[in-house]
């Protein structure tokens, strides 16, 4: 199954096919390129894993890159904030670049709240069938508020921030992940080794 150009609504911008394509990519990496969009709880590990799981694959000889949240804020997505439509436009945004990325033949990992299905499924949608693996790092919320890495917990009980994910602000999980991890009490390196045996399931690596 083939992801569906949808058309431009300004007629004189069109897409180019380039000679040099997916495949070929892909073919001189020697891996077949996917995204893998870790999805999870603020302060459920998201970031820390992907970017284990980075060092991993690298190690190994796989070329790929790592779309982390904070990062994309700083330059891509700095003009956005944390309204309802500006986090779904961030997600689009995201979708659009792991989506060129994975063109280029790399494996993409992206670790973001991303709290609704829809827009997940936007995201799963720009690509081919197989080629978007969503990763939930199952975390339950009382520990991510125990650990509240950025202290962003304790600002949202006292109501210096609104609309937090999984505070007043709804987290949807996802009902189907490809991986499912379970990351409570599971080591970091266990959670990883988990991915790469998916990724071999799958014939990525």
């Amino acid at each position: 199954m083939t992801a569906v150009v949808q058309p431009h609504e300004n007629e004189n911008v069109v897409w180019h096919n380039h000679q040099t394509d997916k495949a070929q990519r892909a073919q001189l990496k020697n891996q077949k390129p996917c995204v893998l969009w870790f999805t999870g709880l603020s302060g459920a590990g998201k970031s820390t894993v992907a970017g284990a799981l980075e060092n991993r694959l690298a190690e190994q000889g796989f070329h790929t890159y790592l779309l982390d949240g904070d990062n994309v804020r700083h330059g891509l997505c700095q003009d956005l904030g944390f309204s309802s439509e500006d986090r779904k436009e961030n997600i689009r945004r995201i979708g659009e670049v792991a989506k060129l990325m994975a063109d280029a033949g790399l494996i993409v990992l992206t670790a973001f709240i991303s709290p609704h299905r829809a827009e997940r499924q936007l995201v799963r949608d720009l690509l081919p069938e197989g080629e978007f693996i969503e990763v939930f790092v199952d975390t339950p919320l009382a520990e991510c508020e125990k650990r509240d890495p950025k202290g962003l917990y304790k600002k949202a009980r006292a109501g210096e921030i609104k609309d937090f994910t999984g505070i007043d602000s709804e987290y949807q999980p996802p009902e189907t992940p490809e991986i499912h991890l379970h990351a409570g009490e599971t080591s970091v390196d266990t959670l990883v080794t988990l991915c790469m045996e998916a990724l071999k399931q799958r014939h990525i690596i």
